[in-house]
């Protein structure tokens, strides 16, 4: 029964996120769906350095020119978290509740194996675009 439970959560979460992805203009939505892994990596390597919440990666996101509404980032998290890259924690903020989040081990481990990558990836386009 919990197990159906969740199944229906993520499937409402999922199309949440494709919703939110297609109601961008066709470029965008597409460039959306590719850039989505180098997302997870920015936020895994702010969350490896210190704690993470919602609003404050979608700002630090904006700045690297990805535009990102709570109706992706909070399902993202979510999804990292339970995959055990994240891990999350509440922090009292100003008198509120903030959910923050900060890289496990696995999560840490994770980022390193992306570094390695990126950078062979890195490498290899700079080499065929000379």
């Amino acid at each position: 029964m919990l197990a159906e439970l969740a199944g229906q959560v993520r499937q409402v979460t999922m199309k949440r996120q494709a919703s939110a992805i297609h109601k961008m203009p066709s470029g965008r939505r597409k460039n959306q769906e590719l850039y989505i892994g180098l997302v997870r990596l920015h936020v895994l390597h702010h969350a490896a350095e210190e704690p993470i919440f919602g609003l404050g990666i979608m700002q630090e996101l904006s700045r690297h020119g990805y535009r990102l509404g709570p109706g992706t980032i909070y399902p993202l998290l979510h999804g990292m978290d339970r995959r055990g890259w994240l891990r999350a924690s509440w922090q009292l903020v100003a008198g509120r509740r903030r959910r923050t989040y900060l890289a496990t081990a696995a999560g840490r481990r994770a980022l390193q194996l992306a570094r390695e990558r990126v950078r062979e990836l890195y490498e290899e386009m700079w080499e065929a675009a000379r």
